[in-house]
Protein backbone atom coordinates (compact mmCIF):
# COMPACT_ATOMS: atom_id res chain seq x y z
CA UNK A 1 0.00 0.00 0.00
CA UNK A 2 1.47 3.96 -1.04
CA UNK A 3 1.60 6.14 1.43
CA UNK A 4 1.21 9.48 0.30
CA UNK A 5 -0.03 12.94 2.94
CA UNK A 6 -3.55 14.22 3.53
CA UNK A 7 -3.36 16.96 1.12
CA UNK A 8 -2.37 14.56 -1.62
CA UNK A 9 -5.33 11.85 -0.56
CA UNK A 10 -7.80 15.05 -0.56
CA UNK A 11 -6.88 15.80 -4.04
CA UNK A 12 -7.08 11.85 -5.34
CA UNK A 13 -10.03 11.49 -3.60
CA UNK A 14 -12.26 13.84 -6.09
CA UNK A 15 -11.42 12.83 -9.28
CA UNK A 16 -9.68 8.96 -8.69
CA UNK A 17 -10.15 5.70 -7.29
CA UNK A 18 -8.44 5.60 -4.27
CA UNK A 19 -8.89 1.92 -3.02
CA UNK A 20 -5.41 1.67 -3.64
CA UNK A 21 -4.87 4.10 -1.29
CA UNK A 22 -7.01 2.22 1.64
CA UNK A 23 -6.14 -0.14 4.22
CA UNK A 24 -9.02 -2.04 4.43
CA UNK A 25 -6.82 -5.06 6.71
CA UNK A 26 -6.42 -1.97 9.30
CA UNK A 27 -7.70 -2.35 12.98
CA UNK A 28 -9.13 1.16 13.21
CA UNK A 29 -12.46 1.42 15.36
CA UNK A 30 -15.55 2.71 14.10
CA UNK A 31 -15.45 5.20 17.05
CA UNK A 32 -11.42 6.38 15.68
CA UNK A 33 -12.39 6.97 12.32
CA UNK A 34 -15.59 9.18 13.27
CA UNK A 35 -12.75 10.98 15.78
CA UNK A 36 -10.72 11.51 13.15
CA UNK A 37 -12.96 12.59 10.43
CA UNK A 38 -14.46 14.82 13.00
CA UNK A 39 -11.64 17.21 14.19
CA UNK A 40 -9.79 17.06 10.50
CA UNK A 41 -10.29 20.76 9.69
CA UNK A 42 -10.40 21.99 5.59
CA UNK A 43 -9.49 25.42 4.82
CA UNK A 44 -11.90 27.67 3.10
CA UNK A 45 -12.17 31.24 1.17
CA UNK A 46 -14.94 33.39 1.82
CA UNK A 47 -15.52 36.89 0.60
CA UNK A 48 -17.47 39.30 2.86
CA UNK A 49 -18.32 42.32 3.14
CA UNK A 50 -16.03 45.36 4.67
CA UNK A 51 -19.41 46.57 6.92
CA UNK A 52 -20.00 43.03 7.72
CA UNK A 53 -16.21 42.26 8.20
CA UNK A 54 -15.90 45.29 10.55
CA UNK A 55 -19.01 44.14 12.38
CA UNK A 56 -17.77 40.83 13.34
CA UNK A 57 -14.07 41.83 14.15
CA UNK A 58 -15.70 44.20 16.53
CA UNK A 59 -17.96 41.16 18.04
CA UNK A 60 -15.05 39.39 18.31
CA UNK A 61 -13.19 41.71 20.31
CA UNK A 62 -15.97 42.36 22.26
CA UNK A 63 -15.97 39.19 23.40
CA UNK A 64 -12.26 38.51 23.28
CA UNK A 65 -11.79 35.88 20.77
CA UNK A 66 -10.56 35.72 17.13
CA UNK A 67 -12.52 35.77 13.81
CA UNK A 68 -12.04 32.76 12.74
CA UNK A 69 -13.18 31.30 16.61
CA UNK A 70 -16.41 33.46 16.58
CA UNK A 71 -17.27 32.35 12.96
CA UNK A 72 -16.76 29.01 14.07
CA UNK A 73 -19.27 29.13 17.33
CA UNK A 74 -21.33 30.84 15.40
CA UNK A 75 -22.27 28.49 12.37
CA UNK A 76 -22.27 25.22 14.77
CA UNK A 77 -24.81 26.92 16.93
CA UNK A 78 -26.51 27.64 13.95
CA UNK A 79 -26.26 24.24 12.44
CA UNK A 80 -27.45 22.76 15.86
CA UNK A 81 -30.80 25.40 15.63
CA UNK A 82 -31.21 24.16 11.62
CA UNK A 83 -30.82 20.64 12.61
CA UNK A 84 -32.43 20.31 15.69
CA UNK A 85 -29.34 18.03 17.22
CA UNK A 86 -25.90 18.98 18.92
CA UNK A 87 -23.02 19.31 16.46
CA UNK A 88 -19.74 18.02 17.26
Amino acid sequence: MKKINADEFDKRFEDEDIAELLDFNSKMSIKEFEDMYLYQTKTISLSLSRLLLDLIDREAKKTGVSRQALLKVWIRERLQEELKEPCF
